[in-house]
């Protein structure tokens, strides 16, 4: 299984961003989909995860109405759209991976830079 994040970069404050994660190896329907953040000096928190089917998302309190979890099945991809970016979203964003009768997350991708300047 991999899992590969994409869409970092630097932004403005009140801009957006869309990282993408591109998953091979693994049957996209059994599995829900995470992002993950690590902010310099930082514990690793959890911002949205998304249900295999797509129906159920939930996102942190921080990024609620911000940011949108999507995932396409067909195209083995989950996306996380950002909007109205805070100098506080900065982080290293993590893309993650569980079989939905799992709790821990098994499959993790390598990060992608968020840098928002105010």
């Amino acid at each position: 299984v991999q899992l590969q994040a994409s869409g970092g970069g630097l932004v403005q404050a009140g801009g957006s961003l869309r990282l993408s994660c591109a998953a091979s190896g693994l049957r996209m329907d059994d599995y829900a989909f995470g992002w993950f953040r690590r902010a310099p000096g930082k514990e690793r928190e959890g911002v949205s995860w998304i249900s295999g089917n797509g129906r159920t998302t939930h996102d942190v309190d921080s990024v609620r109405g911000r940011f949108t979890i999507s995932r396409d099945n067909d195209l083995n991809t989950v996306r996380l759209q950002m909007n109205d970016l805070k100098p506080e979203d900065t982080a290293v964003y993590y893309c993650a991976a569980r079989e939905f009768y799992r709790s821990d997350w098994k499959y993790w991708g390598q990060g992608t830079q968020v840098t928002v300047s105010s």
